[in-house]
Protein backbone atom coordinates (compact mmCIF):
# COMPACT_ATOMS: atom_id res chain seq x y z
CA UNK A 1 0.00 0.00 0.00
CA UNK A 2 0.84 3.63 -0.68
CA UNK A 3 -0.18 6.75 1.87
CA UNK A 4 0.27 10.00 0.64
CA UNK A 5 -0.83 13.22 1.94
CA UNK A 6 -0.45 16.83 0.18
CA UNK A 7 -1.00 20.07 1.85
CA UNK A 8 -1.41 22.91 -0.50
CA UNK A 9 -2.90 26.97 0.37
CA UNK A 10 -5.02 28.41 -2.88
CA UNK A 11 -4.99 31.94 -3.46
CA UNK A 12 -8.17 33.14 -1.66
CA UNK A 13 -9.80 33.68 -5.12
CA UNK A 14 -8.89 30.64 -6.54
CA UNK A 15 -10.02 28.42 -3.74
CA UNK A 16 -13.73 27.63 -5.35
CA UNK A 17 -12.30 26.68 -8.67
CA UNK A 18 -10.16 24.07 -7.00
CA UNK A 19 -12.77 22.92 -4.77
CA UNK A 20 -14.96 22.53 -8.26
CA UNK A 21 -11.86 20.58 -10.04
CA UNK A 22 -11.49 18.27 -6.80
CA UNK A 23 -15.36 17.45 -6.89
CA UNK A 24 -14.47 17.07 -10.41
CA UNK A 25 -12.16 14.16 -9.62
CA UNK A 26 -14.44 12.68 -7.09
CA UNK A 27 -17.16 12.48 -9.40
CA UNK A 28 -14.31 10.49 -12.02
CA UNK A 29 -13.07 8.21 -9.25
CA UNK A 30 -16.54 7.60 -8.66
CA UNK A 31 -17.48 6.38 -11.97
CA UNK A 32 -14.13 4.53 -12.37
CA UNK A 33 -14.47 2.82 -9.27
CA UNK A 34 -10.55 2.00 -9.70
CA UNK A 35 -9.87 -0.93 -7.24
CA UNK A 36 -7.20 0.03 -4.43
CA UNK A 37 -8.04 3.66 -4.35
CA UNK A 38 -8.98 5.37 -1.31
CA UNK A 39 -8.84 9.24 -1.89
CA UNK A 40 -9.97 12.21 0.51
CA UNK A 41 -9.83 15.72 0.31
CA UNK A 42 -9.94 18.37 2.98
CA UNK A 43 -10.87 21.87 2.46
CA UNK A 44 -9.70 24.57 5.92
CA UNK A 45 -10.84 27.53 6.38
CA UNK A 46 -7.68 29.52 5.56
CA UNK A 47 -7.93 27.51 1.67
CA UNK A 48 -5.59 24.82 2.56
CA UNK A 49 -6.34 21.35 0.92
CA UNK A 50 -5.34 18.15 2.62
CA UNK A 51 -5.67 15.44 0.35
CA UNK A 52 -5.26 11.65 1.43
CA UNK A 53 -4.34 9.03 -0.79
CA UNK A 54 -3.91 5.44 -0.38
CA UNK A 55 -3.66 2.68 -3.52
CA UNK A 56 -2.94 -0.96 -2.96
CA UNK A 57 -0.26 -0.13 -6.42
CA UNK A 58 2.40 2.37 -6.39
CA UNK A 59 0.36 3.60 -9.71
CA UNK A 60 -3.02 4.70 -8.41
CA UNK A 61 -4.60 5.50 -11.70
CA UNK A 62 -5.13 8.89 -10.82
CA UNK A 63 -2.66 10.66 -13.17
CA UNK A 64 -4.70 8.92 -15.81
CA UNK A 65 -8.04 10.59 -15.10
CA UNK A 66 -9.02 13.68 -17.22
CA UNK A 67 -10.69 15.29 -14.16
CA UNK A 68 -7.33 15.00 -12.60
CA UNK A 69 -4.88 15.98 -15.24
CA UNK A 70 -7.72 19.00 -15.26
CA UNK A 71 -6.95 19.49 -11.95
CA UNK A 72 -3.39 19.47 -12.10
CA UNK A 73 -3.06 21.66 -14.71
CA UNK A 74 -2.54 25.24 -13.21
CA UNK A 75 -2.47 23.90 -9.81
CA UNK A 76 0.95 25.99 -9.09
CA UNK A 77 -0.79 29.03 -10.56
CA UNK A 78 -3.72 28.63 -7.80
CA UNK A 79 -1.54 28.32 -4.60
CA UNK A 80 0.40 30.62 -2.70
CA UNK A 81 1.87 27.36 -1.25
CA UNK A 82 2.87 24.73 -3.69
CA UNK A 83 1.64 21.42 -2.81
CA UNK A 84 3.99 19.07 -0.63
CA UNK A 85 3.15 15.41 -1.09
CA UNK A 86 4.52 13.04 2.11
CA UNK A 87 3.96 9.57 2.71
CA UNK A 88 2.29 8.49 5.74
CA UNK A 89 2.68 5.53 7.78
CA UNK A 90 -0.26 3.00 8.34
CA UNK A 91 -0.77 3.50 11.64
CA UNK A 92 -1.86 7.42 10.69
CA UNK A 93 -4.09 6.46 8.16
CA UNK A 94 -6.25 3.76 10.17
CA UNK A 95 -8.38 5.72 12.02
CA UNK A 96 -9.33 8.27 9.48
CA UNK A 97 -10.18 5.54 6.74
CA UNK A 98 -12.45 4.08 9.33
CA UNK A 99 -13.92 7.48 10.38
CA UNK A 100 -14.17 8.19 6.24
CA UNK A 101 -16.13 4.87 6.09
CA UNK A 102 -19.23 6.39 8.19
CA UNK A 103 -18.83 9.42 6.37
CA UNK A 104 -18.95 8.88 2.75
CA UNK A 105 -16.08 10.06 1.05
CA UNK A 106 -14.64 6.73 0.30
CA UNK A 107 -14.71 4.88 -3.45
CA UNK A 108 -14.99 1.26 -2.39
Amino acid sequence: MKRTLIRYKTRPEMADKNAELVAAVFAELKAAQPDGVRYMTLRLEDDTFIHFVESAADDSGLPKLAAFQAFQSGIRDRCVEPPMPRGLPWSATTACWARVRQGAMELQ
